[in-house]
């Protein structure tokens, strides 16, 4: 129903479109929050989103398969976002977690992985 709605009335695009945005918006506290909380960890759980969404995207047609595929392409966006994300911290642009950088940083002397 929704489908011959959009088909009619050519607004497909648009919502492609809108959905997009929304989702690449949603990614962006997802990476910053994710660097802040578990560090480069997070990478393992883009990853993950990202396989199954892409299989999802492979597995269904029309535009639930788009959405799945552009879901899939913004969870390996992330992936690389985290590293840039780090940079930025370290840069002083973000704030660093206070309770993830203590852990075995101070004794080993070390800079946090």
């Amino acid at each position: 129903m929704i489908h011959e709605f959009l088909t009619q009335y050519n607004l497909q695009g648009v919502v492609i479109g809108l959905m997009t945005f929304l989702i690449i918006g949603l990614f962006h506290p997802l990476v910053i929050k994710g660097e802040y909380y578990m560090g480069q960890r997070c990478n393992w759980l883009f990853l993950t989103g990202g396989i199954l969404t892409l299989i999802a995207s492979l597995m269904t047609s029309g535009t639930a398969s788009i959405l799945c595929g552009v879901t899939s392409f913004s969870c390996f966006w992330s992936i690389l976002e985290v590293k840039e994300q780090r940079e930025r911290v370290r840069k002083g642009w973000f704030p660093a977690n206070p309770r993830r950088g203590q852990r075995g940083f101070k004794r080993s002397g070390r800079r946090p992985v």
